[in-house]
């Protein structure tokens, strides 16, 4: 069933084209990411879709009953009342069905009207049919959802009566989600829903999503999300679309090979052009040779030109040197304490040892307080207690979340060069552009620029630094997915050490090299990737919950080779569940992408230039043939997993 069209949209902005001829289809279940650097139109495209914008020609087109939900960067909800109210309004015709059950209820209780057969069957039956729809539509435990995403989107530990408009921003932005994601719409738009999220939250949005009854349509610069979530990409560059089949990891490794295969096709062309030429050239003024070369010409006129492909937009280019190497201990945490503001510590008995070449990332819950631990390391605050201590040579490099809203006055060049007045001004440009500013962009005020834009200039101040150890506070922020990888490609070649927070899991896994687990009574240290900490954690949760089975059940006392057993029976048995659930997930993935393939075929068919070349139709057919194959036996399989 499909839910939505676009066809050949153009949108401009002015004299500006953002959008042109661009192409969308989306299936009810479809799950689609729309990818494109800082600036591409992807927003606006989403907002296009949603009806918040228009578009100046082109088509956008759904069936009358198909319900959309659009879910904008940065919006949050305003009102008045309270968290459990507001939430509660999703669900105002189930709450008029309950009013009219108890109607029908008091109805019916009434004496009078039992004596009348005809009038009590007949309100009996509107009964039932009033009841089987109030149970269809949820009316049995939409309370039960609401608390359920509540919990998700880390609102448990709140009172439910908190008024919403005592919140702050982050937490408005979560309820808007949490709002839309209860109202259920047949197409849910989502535009950078991940941020405000921390890592708990985004696991469990991820899992959400997975079940979600409708289709999907996403703009996210998280790589692990996408990679989670996704089935179809739709790229926006230059303005035009591209399709690709897959996550977003499939979609880099398609596009590439899109790219050398046409890069090859040209380069062919462009040597059979050449020879052509060459020949039409030596031989057109010879007699005995004018013939052919003349056919040569010909055959040059009639050819199609293939475009040289275009390839990857430009992008940032940059690395991190060090001007001096530091000693072997680099930074020091002993029994730490710090507050927001002198209150009460929110995190206290905090130690560690960050040692030369070390890569650690910082994790932890919204709140829990790891900037202001960054803050305290730099002395940006006062600890309340404990110390920290910095290696020999050891010089810092400062990257904060607020670094990126910078505001000044100042032109883009100035701003950098005002720090380095001893550099030439043709090595500051270069720098710059290096940053992607060139030309009157290293003019423009500091304050106009985007937040992209404002991050890739903080960077290009750290940088210029030369310091030994970074300490980054989400360094990815306002960063579009090209510069993200631009800059881990930067971290990963730089010879210092590195502290950093962020939520982003993608960047953490290629990143670090040690995991500090925050909590509010001190920090737990995993050497490993990101999803070494994820698969450590739950094997820690596994023992834990073995010890407990323990303490409510202290009879059944077993020698400890038998407990060792069983412990490692269990342990097993709960890898062989978890590496069950990640298979079916993959067939369930792999089934969409052949379907995909079978309902591209059958539109094929119904075209009139295809349906009329027999060979093609043949090759269709066979093609379809293959794809059904393969289909039935990973439906075998997963049918096979889930007995």
């Amino acid at each position: 069933m499909i839910v939505l069209q676009v066809n050949q949209l153009t949108k401009y902005f002015g004299s500006d084209l953002i959008l042109s001829n661009i192409k969308l289809e989306v299936q009810l279940k479809d799950r689609i990411a729309v990818v494109g650097r800082n600036g591409a139109g992807k927003s606006t495209l989403l907002k296009i879709i949603a009806g918040y914008m228009s578009h100046d020609s082109g088509s956008v087109m759904k069936p009358k009953d198909i319900s959309i939900g659009y879910l904008a960067q940065h919006s949050g909800l305003d009102s008045d009342l309270s968290i459990w109210e507001e939430m509660l309004t999703v669900f105002e015709p189930l709450k008029k069905m309950e009013i009219d059950l108890r109607e029908l209820e008091e109805k019916m209780s009434n004496q009078s009207l039992m004596s009348n057969k005809a009038d009590y069957d007949k309100l009996l039956k509107e009964y039932d049919h009033l009841q089987i729809q109030y149970k269809e539509q949820g009316g049995y435990q939409y309370e039960a959802d609401v608390r359920a995403v509540l919990h998700g989107l880390q609102f448990s530990s709140f009172n439910y009566s908190t008024p919403i408009s005592s919140l702050s921003g982050g937490q408005k932005t979560r309820l808007a989600l949490g709002k839309l994601l209860l109202s259920k719409p047949n197409l849910l738009i989502l535009d950078e829903p991940t941020n405000h999220l921390d890592i708990d939250t985004l696991t469990w949005l991820e899992q959400y999503l997975l079940g979600y009854p409708g289709a999907i349509l996403i703009v996210s610069h998280d790589r692990y999300f996408l990679d989670k979530v996704v089935t179809q990409v739709y790229e926006i560059s230059r303005t035009n679309s591209a399709k690709f089949i897959g996550n977003y990891s499939d979609y880099l490794k398609k596009k590439a090979e899109n790219y050398e295969h046409d890069l090859k096709l040209y380069e062919k062309q462009q040597g059979e052009i050449a020879k052509l030429k060459d020949f039409v050239q030596r031989n057109l003024a010879r007699a005995s040779t004018t013939k052919r070369a003349q056919s040569r010409r010909k055959q040059l006129e009639k050819m199609t030109f293939l475009e040289k492909p275009a390839g990857d937009e430009k992008s940032a280019s940059f690395h991190f040197d060090i001007e001096r190497q530091s000693g072997n201990e680099v930074l020091k945490a002993n029994d730490i304490s710090v507050s927001y503001e002198n209150n009460k510590p929110i995190i206290q008995h905090i130690n560690f040892q960050i040692m030369k070449s070390d890569s650690v990332a910082l994790v932890g819950p919204n709140g829990i307080g790891k900037s202001t631990l960054l803050k305290a390391a730099i002395n940006k605050i006062q600890a309340l207690q404990g110390e920290f201590s910095f290696g020999s040579n050891v010089k810092v490099g400062y990257y904060d979340q607020e670094q990126a809203n910078l505001s000044s006055n100042k032109s883009v060049l100035n701003e950098l060069w005002d720090e380095y007045p001893s550099k030439p001004e043709k090595d500051i440009r270069t720098v710059l552009g290096n940053f992607l500013f060139s030309g009157d962009d290293v003019l423009k005020p500091v304050s106009t620029l985007s937040g992209g834009q404002k991050a890739r200039l903080a960077l290009a101040k750290l940088m210029l630094q030369k310091a030994n150890l970074l300490i980054l506070d989400e360094p990815t922020n306002h960063l579009d997915l090209d510069s993200k990888e631009v800059l881990e490609n930067a971290l990963i070649d730089y010879p210092g050490t590195i502290l950093f927070v962020s939520h982003d899991r993608y960047f953490i896994n290629r990143l670090a090299t040690k995991v500090y687990e925050l909590a509010p009574n001190g920090i737990t240290e995993y050497l490993g990737d990101y999803d070494y900490f994820i698969s450590k954690k739950a094997e820690i949760e596994e023992i834990k919950l073995l010890n407990e089975q323990k303490v409510v059940n202290p009879s059944i006392k077993e020698d400890k080779t038998q407990t060792k057993l069983t412990y490692e029976q269990d342990k097993e048995m709960k890898k062989l569940q978890r590496q069950r659930k990640r298979k079916i997930e993959e067939l369930e993935m792999e089934i969409s992408k052949l379907e995909q393939k079978i309902d591209e075929n059958e539109t094929l068919l119904c075209d009139p230039t295809i349906f009329q070349d027999h060979e093609k139709v043949a090759l269709i057919n066979e093609e379809n043939s293959q794809y059904q194959e393969q289909l039935e036996q990973l439906m075998t399989e997963w049918e096979t997993l889930h007995v």
